[in-house]
């Protein structure tokens, strides 16, 4: 289960990077050892979708 730091990001960050950053284990379990996350790759790629910001 994600902690409270992980589900509750500041105003201004973005939601999916907050908790992947806070429970990076819970989020990246789904990961082989040394494969990168694609969420967190299109985010570094593309920006982060306006509706994923803390408002």
């Amino acid at each position: 289960m994600a902690s409270q730091t992980a589900l509750n990001p500041p105003r201004g960050e973005c939601r999916q990077c907050w908790r992947h950053a806070y429970d990076s284990r819970e989020a990246h379990a789904h990961l082989g050892p040394r494969e990168d996350c694609p969420a967190c790759v299109d985010h570094m790629v593309h920006g982060h979708p306006d509706q994923m910001i803390v408002r």
